[in-house]
């Protein structure tokens, strides 16, 4: 992984991977908490689609993309996790897009999600053309920012407004 971790331009390989298979769901969780340490709890893996970024054979960034609870006929990104040597290189925003593609074929016409005390991430949403948004009923912490983008025709605001900076 060092070596990986200092090549200047590595290759990486962004597959979408099926959460409930046992080995994948240990990649994800190992990534999981060498990504967000204690600061979030562990998703159900066997719920919602699930990426992996690999550099050869080595994972190094994951996301997942599940229905929203919060917003009727929207994706919900729950998490993407990139380890600290590949921060910086687009991984992000690639996994977004996958993320985007793999909704509209389910037929949503709306993303949402939320990051809180991580300006890094709120910038990637931003560049992704994500807009802040206030949900009716918000559904994490105080200070979170609530993302919105919409992906299609289909796309509905019911619920919410946007946030006014």
């Amino acid at each position: 992984m060092s070596q990986i971790g200092r090549q200047s331009n590595p290759a990486y390989r962004i597959r979408e991977i099926d959460g409930q298979d046992d080995e994948a769901a240990d990649t994800l969780a190992e990534l999981h908490r060498l990504t967000f340490f204690d600061g979030a709890t562990i998703p159900d893996f066997d719920w919602g689609r699930w990426w992996l970024v690999h550099v050869e054979a080595t994972p190094v960034a994951f996301a997942g993309l599940v229905p929203s609870t919060h917003v009727r006929g929207a994706g919900y990104i729950c998490r993407v996790g990139v380890l600290k040597p590949h921060c910086g290189r687009g991984l992000q925003l690639r996994l977004m897009r996958a993320m985007e593609s793999r909704a509209r074929r389910n037929g949503w016409g709306c993303m949402v999600s939320d990051t809180t005390r991580n300006i890094p991430s709120a910038n990637n949403f931003i560049r992704a053309g994500y807009r802040l948004y206030q949900p009716q009923y918000p559904w994490a912490y105080p200070e979170t920012l609530y993302w919105r983008k919409s992906i299609g025709a289909a796309s509905s605001l019911h619920g919410t407004y946007l946030k006014r900076l």
